[in-house]
């Protein structure tokens, strides 16, 4: 048994909070929100988020964030990527003797092009302990807090790290695979997103399923292509972080990235869309962070380009498909 620190308590941040709670730990949840931490620790539900999933009694919600890190062996960073640099920094204060830094937040922050690991060692850098780790694959939240099967990834350059973190979280129903290509994991976990908003395009666009696993396969190649150029080993984007988050975010419902898509080929407006969210959709914001550092190392990327156009520069989804379609012809492993 260990005791972690969640630090996020939005859909994801719970679910995993739950998952830990059923390995045996004691979990502080952290919200932001001091009712929404009040209201979880009362009801026994994250009634916001994750409603009718009961959180275990193992699971204590807290809006101190002193108190919620205070002698945490493993700090989990599970807010929205724009805001992991924030938290960081609010946090180095508390922070205890050689805790273990994991990020499950999916994103390259767009100022500095950083992924989130790179972010956390970048602000908790001089921090005893090891380099920042990272959890990722596919995972809907509402399927991990209800204990239904899921497998995931937990990379980090120190291999023992990654098989402690593999330890922490592995449950009869949520199974963990170690990887120390921590820039394979998280580059598979953030461009994922970008493919999938523009696999909803294509099924609000009425495009069809070829053109959905067109954009999968070609996603994963862009996907790829970049990580390699970064220093990635290319088999990692075949595995859990890579094709599998990609497979289930460019098809699931319960997929925010995929659902904006869709609104988006269906004609509405994209501030509408996001306005109505109560959760981030990271595809939004990670397309122009992506297509910014995919030409930083010149690597093509011509989905993430066009997803880029559609989301920030107002063209419209039909010719977004057009333009794809209609680029110039080339050998498939180019």
């Amino acid at each position: 048994m260990a005791a972690v620190t969640v630090l996020g308590s939005g859909s994801w941040g719970t679910a995993l909070a739950i998952q830990l709670a059923r390995t045996g730990h004691d979990v502080r949840l952290w919200a932001r929100n001091a009712d929404l931490a009040a209201s979880i620790a009362e009801t026994r539900q994250n009634a916001t988020y994750l409603p009718g999933i009961p959180v275990p009694p193992n699971v204590q919600p807290t809006a101190d964030l002193g108190a919620a890190c205070a002698g945490s062996e493993m700090l989990l960073f599970v807010c929205p990527s724009t805001g992991v640099r924030a938290m960081a920094t609010a946090i180095r204060g508390f922070i205890g003797d050689r805790p273990l830094v994991v990020s499950a937040a999916k994103g390259v922050e767009q100022e500095s092009l950083l992924t989130m690991s790179a972010v956390l060692d970048q602000v908790l850098g001089d921090r005893p302990g090891p380099p920042a780790a990272v959890l990722s694959g596919p995972s809907f939240a509402h399927e991990v807090a209800k204990g239904m099967p899921t497998a995931v990834t937990a990379a980090a350059r120190d291999l023992e790290v990654a098989e402690h973190v593999q330890r922490l979280f592995t449950g009869p129903t949520f199974r963990v695979y170690t990887s120390t290509d921590v820039i394979g994991v998280e580059i598979g976990g953030a461009v994922k997103n970008v493919i999938a908003v523009a696999a909803g395009v294509s099924d609000g666009l009425g495009f069809g399923t070829n053109a959905r696993a067109a954009l999968i396969t070609r996603g994963l190649a862009e996907m790829g292509r970049l990580a390699s150029q970064l220093g990635a080993d290319r088999l990692t984007l075949a595995g859990l972080s890579g094709m599998g988050d990609l497979v289930l975010t460019c098809t699931g419902d319960l997929s925010r990235n995929r659902t904006v898509g869709l609104r988006l080929g269906r004609g509405e407006r994209l501030a509408d869309i996001v306005a109505s969210m109560r959760e981030v959709a990271e595809g939004v914001r990670n397309t122009r962070s992506v297509r910014d550092l995919a030409r930083s190392v010149e690597v093509e990327m011509p989905i993430t380009e066009q997803m880029y156009l559609l989301l920030y520069e107002d063209k419209p989804p039909r010719q977004v498909g057009i333009d794809l379609m209609t680029r110039g012809l080339r050998r498939e492993t180019d």
